[in-house]
Parts: C-alpha cells; sequence; structure tokens
C-alpha cells in the first residue's frame, strides 16, 4: 500500500504495458471521462490497453465520442498484468472487477476522495483535485499526449459534470484555466451541456413528481429527503442510470443544508446519494453505512429488512439530531 506522488505516477504509467482501466459502478461523468482519457492517453504511445466498466452506462453519455470503446466485464476475462482504478474510494465500488485486487496484478488507484482506504499497491489521491479528470489531464500534459477535438472534448466531461458546470465550491482557478486549455485545443463545451441539461427522457419528469410525492422534511426543513422504487423505475420504463437523479433538487431548497435520495435497485437494496450545501460533511454519514466519497457529495448501498421508506427515516432522524 504505496502513496505516490503526479511525477511518480506518470513514471510508472509511462513504464507499463498490458493495462486495464476500470471506473465505478453507476459511472458518472468523471468516471467514464477518467477512463477514456487516460486509455486514449496509453494507446497513443503504442501501449495495450482498454478500459472497462462493470455497468451499463448512461443512454445519453452514450452520444459522446469513443464512449461506445468503454466495455464490460465478461466471465472468463483474463487476469491483466496492470489495473488502473480511477474514481474509486474502494475496491467494492469497481463490481466484478474487485477479483483482480491481488497480489499477483499490479493495481494502481487514481482518486480524489479523501475517503479514500488506498487499496492499490500504488496510490495517487489528491483530495484537492475537483475531480480525476484533472488528474488525469495533468498525467496526460505531462506524458505530452497530443490531444483532438475528441480527447479534449471527454477530459472536460469530467471536470465540468464534477464541478456542476463550475458551481460547486471544488471550482478553483487552476481548474478554469485547465478548461480554457481544453476548450482552446477543440473541447465542445456546447454538446457536452446538451448531452447532460438537455437530453431528459420524459419518464424522468414523471419519476420526479413520484420522487417529490415521497419527498419529507425534518429539522426545521435543514434536512430533506426522498426515494423511489424499483417498481417507480419499470412503471416509467427508465433505467436507474439514465434517471437524471433527484438529490441536487432537495439541496436547491432554501432551507435545506443535507439532502438525501434513494434509488432501489432490487429487493431490499438502495443506493443512497447524500449531499450537503455549506457545513454538514455527509461523507462521515456515507462512511458509517460502507460508502465514501465527499464532505459535500457521498453515497452508499443501503441494505436494508423491512421497507425503503423506514430505513431512510431512521438514517434521516440520525442526521437531523446533528443539524
Amino acid at each position: 500500500m504505496k502513496f505516490v506522488g503526479l511525477k511518480k505516477i506518470v513514471d510508472i504509467i509511462k513504464n507499463i504495458d498490458n493495462v486495464y482501466i476500470v471506473g465505478h459502478i453507476m459511472p458518472d461523468g468523471d468516471c467514464i471521462s477518467s477512463v477514456l482519457c487516460l486509455a486514449e492517453g496509453l494507446k497513443s504511445m503504442g501501449k495495450k490497453v482498454q478500459g472497462f466498466i462493470d455497468w451499463e452506462i448512461p443512454e445519453n453519455l452514450k452520444k459522446l465520442p469513443l464512449v461506445n470503446g468503454i466495455k464490460k466485464f465478461k466471465e472468463g476475462i483474463i487476469k491483466p498484468e496492470n489495473l488502473i482504478v480511477v474514481d474509486c474510494s474502494s475496491p467494492d465500488r469497481i463490481g466484478r472487477f474487485q477479483k483482480f485486487i491481488r497480489d499477483d496484478v499490479n493495481v494502481i488507484v487514481l482518486d480524489h476522495h479523501a475517503t479514500n482506504v488506498y487499496f492499490g499497491n500504488i496510490n495517487y489521491v489528491d483530495a484537492n483535485a475537483s475531480s480525476v479528470a484533472e488528474i488525469v489531464y495533468e498525467i496526460n500534459k505531462m506524458m505530452n499526449i497530443k490531444y483532438d477535438e475528441k480527447l479534449a472534448t471527454l477530459n472536460l466531461l469530467g471536470i465540468l459534470t464534477d464541478t456542476g458546470f463550475f458551481k460547486y465550491s471544488n471550482t478553483t482557478p487552476l481548474i478554469l484555466h485547465i478548461a480554457a486549455e481544453l476548450m482552446k485545443m477543440g473541447a465542445d463545451i456546447q454538446k457536452i451541456s446538451f448531452v447532460i441539461n438537455e437530453n431528459r427522457k420524459v419518464g424522468n419528469l414523471y419519476l420526479q413528481r413520484e420522487a417529490i410525492n415521497n419527498l419529507k422534511f425534518l429539522s426545521r426543513g435543514k434536512l430533506g429527503y426522498s426515494y423511489l422504487t424499483k417498481k417507480d423505475f419499470e412503471k416509467y420504463k427508465i433505467a436507474e442510470n439514465d434517471f437524471d437523479g433527484f438529490v441536487s433538487e432537495i439541496r436547491a431548497v432554501d432551507t435545506v443544508e443535507v439532502a438525501m435520495f434513494a434509488a432501489q435497485y432490487e429487493d431490499k437494496k438502495a443506493h443512497v446519494s447524500l449531499r450537503s450545501k455549506r457545513y454538514f460533511d455527509v461523507s462521515k454519514i456515507a462512511l458509517e453505512y460502507g460508502g465514501g466519497g465527499h464532505s459535500k457529495a457521498s453515497g452508499f448501498t443501503l441494505i436494508y429488512e423491512k421497507s425503503l421508506e423506514d430505513a431512510l427515516e431512521g438514517i434521516a432522524k440520525k442526521i437531523g439530531n446533528l443539524l
């Protein structure tokens, strides 16, 4: 379990071949961006590389360049010599690729979550980075990777989604400079904005209506939470990974400091997203339930016994007592 600096990680990556680059389940823009940008950079150096995510890619993100080049896990897949894991704070986040976290595989972790458990034998974690896409940009720059419009667009995707299109507190002068550099290289910010913000299926609106019906507030409105069941997703023919989510809408309420949203994906199992606005560290709550993330954006998998509503009520009361 070795932590190294950026220059060292670049030297290591430059000198390896036969690489799997793996992102996390329930992939977001930063995950997809980081897998593809690092993979394309290494391919341009003549290395044998393949990007993987053990999850279905959201339909809207498939409209961006090169995304269809990401492969899924399949039984009988050959063990890699080198495994680079991006945007994951713990090994369970890579799904079935977790079986390759073993002594005879060189596991390199690139991440920006403060809750990272350093599960690689080589780890580079920068909690001050806005995104792993920012880290990958710096790595590619140090390796003298030449960018075209497609690569620049993909790299900007991760930065935009993890900074909320420059709305979140992780937006820094440095990241604005990097974004400007990527746009100079041809990054299509309008296309990214269309794919992320203006490409919603009508079923998403109906699901948001259901989420509003389930919405509850505690602690004088400081905590807002809601949920959707598997039946809700099936009713409107929307997969969970194609739903825009609802936690940001809850956080946008003026009185809310902490927002919580749960999406049931199997019987007695749900994915829970946590967001905070100013001062509350939601990563501490996520860690209690085996998850992780950032102080203002975290998540975990909830396994419950009775109903999802009852389980969320218990967590909400725990958070409410801390507000």
